[in-house]
């Protein structure tokens, strides 16, 4: 079990209703979370180790690689509403302001574009 400062700052004080968000995020995963994760997980991607639903304070990020600092975000349709603009644009201040890069693609890049997806996501790392 990590140690209570590692658990701190790896997920910045979140709460146990977010650690449970997260974990019914997880067994719900969207056709282009699959896809992603299938070509992040075990350190697929440049070595680095991606975790996906983490929670981070009051929020669940779909994919997060600590070592980098780096949160990747799927959106989908619904977020093209201003009440989710505006969800989204509070949650990225807020990971900006611990140092955490946020990079969005749209579900639809997921599934059409994969390689620039992945291209994008390895410039950063």
């Amino acid at each position: 079990m990590p140690s209570q400062k590692h658990s701190v700052n790896l997920h910045l004080g979140a709460r146990a209703s977010t650690y449970q968000h997260a974990k019914q995020l997880r067994a719900t995963q969207t056709p282009a979370e699959q896809k992603l994760w299938s070509l992040l997980r075990n350190k697929q991607l440049k070595g680095k180790k991606f975790r996906r639903q983490h929670a981070i304070a009051d929020y669940v990020v779909d994919f997060y690689c600590h070592e980098c600092k780096l949160a990747i975000e799927l959106d989908g349709n619904h977020h093209n509403n201003e009440e989710a603009k505006e969800y989204d644009k509070a949650r990225t201040i807020l990971l900006n302001e611990q140092a955490i890069t946020v990079l969005r693609f749209w579900n639809e890049e997921v599934r059409k574009d994969i390689e620039k997806v992945l291209e994008k996501i390895s410039a950063y790392l």
